[in-house]
Parts: C-alpha cells; structure tokens; sequence
C-alpha cells in the first residue's frame, strides 16, 4: 500500500486536522488518568472519603465499558462525529463535577461521567484509522497515539502536583475543561467528513448493545468487589462469594453477545485477536499496578524511586510502539504480539526476582522498563490486526470489542492482583508473599496469552482459509474477502483493502 492512499504520510493536508486532534485527545485523556492518580490522596483527605478511594479508579473505568460499546455501535450506525462529540460533553461534564464536587460520593459520580466519555474517544480513534488510513499508514499511526502519553508520563504527576499545591486539587479537573474542548472542536470537522459507513450486517440493535453494555459493566463491578472482600481475611467467608457469582451471572452472558463469537474460547481470527487484548492487559497491568507497591512498601524506597519505574515503563512503551511500526511490513503481528508477551513475561519475572531483600532495586527499575517495552510491541499491533479483520461498516463494533477487552482485563487483572495482596497482607503470610501471588496471576494471564497467539492470522497454523472453519472465523473470513474486493478510497470513508498476513 505505497500508493496514492499513503502519499504525504501520516500529516499530509487532507489528514492532518483528524491526526492532529485526535492525538491532542489522547494526550489530555492521558494527562487527566496520570494527574488524578497523583492528588487522589488529596482529594481523598479533603473530602473525607477515604473508604471510597478505589471507586473513584473503578466507576471510571467500569463507566467506560459502557462509553466503549455506546461509541461503537453508533459509529456504524451514525457515522464517528457523532459519538465522538457526545463522548468529548460527557468527559467535559465529568471534569466539571468531579472538580465542583462537594463529597466524595459526588466525585465519584463524576468519574463516572468521565469514564463513559473516556470510553468513547479511543473507540472513535480506531474507527477512524480504520476507515480514513490506507493500511501502510496505520502502524506508524498507533506509534504516534502512543507517544501521546510519553509528555503526560513524563510532566503531568509533578505539574497536576504543583497545580494542587499552588491552587487547590480542584483545578486538576477545572483547569483541563478549555484544554480539552479546544482539542475536541480540532478533531470534529474531520470526522464528520467520514460520514456514514455503508450499511452492514449486524449493525442494528444499538439499545440491545448498551444495555449489554451495562450488564458487563455491572456484572464486573461486581467481580472485582468479590475479589476486593476475598482478600480480606476477615470476611473471605461473607459476601465475597456471593458478589462473584452475582456478577458472574450478570456479566457472562452479556459479555459474550458483545464480543465476536467464540472469543472466549479462542475461536481462530478476529476472536483470538480480541482474546489476545485482554490477556495482554490483564498480564501487564495485573502486575504494573503492584510495581510501585514493591518498591515503596517491600524494599522501602521512597515514591520518587518508584516513579521510576512508572517513567521508564511508559518511554519503553512508546520505544516498543514504534518498533513494532518499523516491523510490521516485515513480521506477521502474530510474531511481534508473542515477542513482546514474552518480554513482559521477562519483565515480570525481574520484579518477582526484586522481592528479595538481596537482589539490587535497579534490577527491577530495568526489569520493569524492559516490560514496558514488550508490551508497546504487542499492543498496536493487535489494533491493526482487529481493522484488518473488521467487516467493511463495521469497524465501530470490532473497536468497541477491542476496548472491552482493554478494560476488562485491565479490570481484572488489577482486582485479582489486588485480592492476593490484601490476603497475604492480612492472613500473616506478609506483603511480599502477596504482591509476589499478584505478579505470579499476571504471568499466568501471560502464558494464556501465548497460547492464543498460536490462534491469530499470520501465525503459520493453517492460514488458508482458516478463519472461515468455526463460527467465529467466518466472520473474519467474510471480512478479508470484502476488503479485498473494496477499492482504496478513504475520502469516501471506506476500509482500504489489506490481505491478511
């Protein structure tokens, strides 16, 4: 695809003011994720709302499934401008509440607010990298997206920290409300410009979807509640297990009606490759949440040391994305996305091996940075694999099943990680021996991860026409052929042909 679809790269004039806004989004999403982690405690002790800490990270990601499959479903339906401007009034409106809030509770009402709108924007980012860049392009546009975060990463903790010394906590919120409209109105003139998919099956039913949307979101709100009170020795035997179960009967259905047929099985193709997120996040962040842990709470270090690790993770991440955009034209992703779980599984390995006293905390520090390389390898291009497979029209919905995997597994993993370390902390066997369970739960996603990946295109286990053998794949299959026999014309908002690899 070096043709007349990629001349001009990525910032040419007729793609400029849609790369531009979008990668401005992301950077002030970013930005607003990295600051709250920041003044939380803050936050936490002037409102005297201790007890609902967690839920002011849960609700907004929790919220988000449901902004993820709403976005979705309405872009094949409606077009991206659309959702992607009710996103951007929904994330605005949040910020507002969340920065005006007069308890805790009401903040976290408003992370919720900000969650749903969150949710929607990568979903519309993919949406329109799917339907506006020839296939040449798309790699080097996910590196780009993901050194959105490098700036955030690097100046948002100390500068949201500052902001609060100088004027308040209040202003983390407010003060990103001009920021973050101006960005928006930049992206929208371009993403009406898409216009309308074509019709395509299966793109009816939006209701269905969001209520299905919000079944998942409850039923792991639920989940990751269970695990919350099974760590607590003390209540193991109370309402831990009946959450589970509750949430599982309310979330496994639903969640299997909003992710492709046969995901959850591995079915060959697209599912896989939705599978294959999920595991991805869940092995990164299951363990990526609990490094600081290690290194303020096991080897007592102060959290400057530990933003360490966050620092070096985050440029790793970005190194690894775009590595990954100079391969993709020489390596299948299937190779590229099991190369970089091994490298998080290495990773992982390191910061087990830093839990003993006698093992240098620098060896963790690049353990860890190392990981963050591995999983900005992987990450993108399982994207690009999902619009390679992506029935013409139809996009929204395999984006929006893309960034349900993201948030689940994240979800997930974070929760189970975190009912291990409130077990070993409470039940005597220590906080090492926890955090040490946590990371031994996200290799276990990983080495899952590894598994599937025997499953995705490209992968050398039966190529020709394989994903047209099982329910899922012949899904994929219909996509494949339809993007072959598609013309190359993105002005006219249609997928450029892309054979699978």
């Amino acid at each position: 695809m070096a043709g007349s679809d990629s001349a001009g790269g990525l910032w040419a004039p007729q793609r400029r003011a849609l790369v531009a806004g979008l990668v401005l989004n992301v950077t002030f999403v970013a930005s607003e994720a990295l600051a709250v982690v920041t003044v939380m405690p803050v936050v936490a002790r002037d409102l005297r709302g201790l007890s609902l800490y967690g839920w002011a990270f849960s609700a907004f990601m929790l919220a988000s499934v449901v902004g993820i499959v709403l976005a979705g479903r309405l872009a094949d339906l409606r077009g991206p401008a659309l959702p992607f401007a009710g996103g951007l009034a929904l994330f605005l409106s949040g910020l507002a509440v969340a920065g005006l809030a007069p308890s805790m509770a009401v903040l976290v009402a408003g992370r919720a607010l900000q969650g749903v709108g969150a949710g929607a924007i990568p979903a519309i980012a993919y949406v329109a990298i799917g339907r506006s860049l020839p296939d040449a392009l798309r790699p080097r546009m996910m590196a780009v997206l993901s050194t959105a975060w490098v700036a955030p990463g690097l100046a948002g903790p100390a500068l949201s920290a500052e902001v609060a010394r100088l004027f308040g906590w209040r202003w983390v919120f407010l003060g990103l409300l001009p920021i973050v409209a101006a960005t928006g109105s930049m992206a929208l003139p371009a993403l009406r410009r898409l216009g309308r998919p074509a019709p395509a099956e299966g793109t009816g039913k939006a209701g269905h979807r969001v209520i299905d949307g919000l079944r998942t979101a409850a039923g792991a709100g639920l989940v990751v509640a269970g695990l919350t009170l099974a760590g607590d020795a003390a209540r193991a035997h109370g309402p831990a297990v009946p959450l589970l179960a509750l949430g599982g009967l309310a979330g496994f259905p639903a969640l299997r009606r909003l992710l492709p047929p046969g995901a959850l099985r591995a079915a060959r193709g697209l599912p896989a490759t939705i599978l294959a997120r999920g595991l991805l996040t869940f092995t990164f962040f299951g363990a990526d949440t609990y490094v600081t842990l290690t290194i303020t709470a096991v080897r007592h270090h102060s959290p400057a040391v530990a933003s360490i690790a966050v620092t070096g993770a985050t440029l790793a991440w970005t190194g690894g994305a775009w590595v990954q955009a100079r391969l993709s034209s020489r390596q299948p992703p299937a190779r590229l996305i099991r190369s970089g779980l091994l490298i998080v599984l290495a990773g992982i390995g390191g910061m087990l091996a830093v839990l003993a006293p006698a093992v240098p905390l620098a060896e963790g520090l690049a353990a860890w940075t190392v990981a963050g390389f591995g999983i900005g390898l992987a990450y993108a291009p399982i994207s690009l694999l999902t619009l390679r497979q992506a029935q013409p029209g139809r996009e929204g919905w395999a984006s929006a099943s893309l960034n349900l995997a993201d948030v689940l597994g994240t979800a997930l993993g974070i929760g189970a990680g975190g009912a291990a370390v409130a077990a070993g902390a409470g039940s005597g066997l220590g906080l090492a021996v926890g955090i040490a369970i946590a990371f031994c739960l996200a290799g276990a996603a990983g080495l899952a991860g590894l598994a599937v990946t025997a499953r995705l295109p490209g992968s050398g286990a039966g190529e020709a026409g394989g994903e047209s053998r099982d329910e899922a794949g012949r899904a994929g299959g219909r996509a494949a052929r339809a993007s072959r026999a598609v013309p190359a014309d993105a002005a006219a908002g249609m997928r450029p042909p892309s054979p699978m690899t």
